[in-house]
Order: structure tokens, then C-alpha cells, then sequence
């Protein structure tokens, strides 16, 4: 007989506490195929999730660096929803990042995006990682552009992520090795500290507001 552990437990929140809404403007992404060994969720005896929080970190094939997208934070989203019926609900995470150019390099998005099983690490505004795509599940990335319209129209490229997993997009404390060096992830978390990552500020640098990875913006 299985032994029926209870993992249930309250559920508090302190009067006046600030949680702060948004993304912030870097999101960081990799093809799973890439991925030699994933952190793994804490279970209990009978399998059930029993942290939010990620364990270790992504090692990847030599060789191999998580890319940069630059999007706009007032624009783009994090979601999570119930999906499937008892006994095997799980959670479908959605990505909406919305990236502003629509030149060459924005739109090659679709040729390395779409069709590709894709893993995403999005930072909130209180410096937590949170991770859209799974070990078990496939990842659904699409990509769609909108060149304006008439002289007050936007500009924007936007990639969606659809990810099964067992809760809402876990939070990641580990390392990425990203094409611009290590990022200790959750270092700053809650704590509103500086991880590298900025919220929806302006441009700071760089002249070429349609690339891709990322110099737009910074």
C-alpha cells in the first residue's frame, strides 16, 4: 500500500509585503539538445513535487552558451494555467516576449525558433530565475511580426512559448554560461539585487536597435 505522505501546507502572505509585477528586459534561451543534464525538482517517496525551486544547475555539450533576447518588458508577460483532469493535471506556462525590431535579424527568429524545442529563463522583478520548458515535455516556441501601421504604428517581433510542466514556471538557483559569461542565478532574488539584468529601461548603448541578441538597449 502506498504510503500516502501529506505535503500540504499553509499558505501566508503579510499585509503591505510588495510583489512586484513584470520581467525583466533579458530573457535567456538554448535548444534542448543541447542540454547534457538538467537540475532536478526535490520529490517525496511517491514521486510529487515537493519545492518550487529547481536543484543544481544546466550542463551543457562543450561548447554550447545560452543566447540573450531583448524584449520589452511593459509588453511581454509570464503566465501559468491548470491543464488535463485528475489524476494528471499538470500546468501549461506561457511566455509572451515581445522583441521591438523586425529587420533581418529579428526575423531569422523564426528559422531557429519555430519547429525547435527550445528551453527559456525569464527573471522577474525581484530577481527570481524562472524556467519555461521541461525535461519531459516538448516546448511549443512560434514566432510572429507586425511591421506597423501608419506613422504611429509599432514595430515588434514576438515569440510565444507554450511549456507542460509540473508547476508554474519553477524558479532556477544555479549557473547559466551565457555567450557574455557566467550568470549566478537567485543570487539577487527577493532581495531586488543587481543581477545583471535591467527592468524597461532606456537605451544605454549600442546603435542598432534590430539585434537580436540583445544590443538593442543596452
Amino acid at each position: 500500500m502506498a504510503n500516502c505522505i501529506n505535503i500540504q501546507r499553509s499558505l501566508d502572505w503579510c499585509m503591505g509585503t510588495p510583489e512586484l509585477p513584470g520581467i525583466k528586459r533579458r530573457v535567456y534561451y538554448i535548444a534542448k539538445n543541447q542540454i547534457v543534464k538538467w537540475p532536478a525538482f526535490l520529490r517525496d517517496d511517491n514521486g510529487r513535487v515537493s519545492s518550487s525551486t529547481l536543484s543544481g544547475s544546466f550542463t551543457l555539450v562543450a561548447d554550447a552558451k545560452w543566447h540573450y533576447i531583448v524584449i520589452l518588458a511593459d509588453k511581454s508577460q509570464l503566465t501559468s494555467e491548470a491543464q488535463g483532469e485528475v489524476p494528471s493535471q499538470t500546468q501549461l506556462n506561457k511566455a509572451t516576449l515581445v522583441h521591438p525590431g523586425v529587420g533581418p535579424e529579428a526575423s531569422a527568429a523564426s528559422a531557429y525558433l519555430n519547429n525547435s524545442d527550445n528551453v527559456f529563463v525569464v527573471e522577474d522583478m525581484k530577481g527570481n530565475f524562472r524556467i519555461v520548458g521541461s525535461e519531459r515535455w516538448m516546448t511549443k516556441t512560434t514566432v510572429a511580426q507586425d511591421n506597423g501601421q501608419g506613422a504611429t504604428g509599432t514595430t515588434s517581433t514576438t515569440i510565444s512559448v507554450e511549456a507542460t510542466d509540473e508547476i508554474p514556471s519553477p524558479f532556477y538557483v544555479g549557473t547559466l554560461d551565457t555567450e557574455e559569461g557566467v550568470i549566478h542565478c537567485g543570487d539577487g532574488a527577493t532581495s531586488g539585487g543587481n543581477t545583471g539584468n535591467t527592468g524597461s529601461g532606456g537605451n544605454t548603448g549600442g546603435d542598432d536597435d534590430d539585434d537580436f541578441n540583445g544590443n538593442w538597449g543596452e
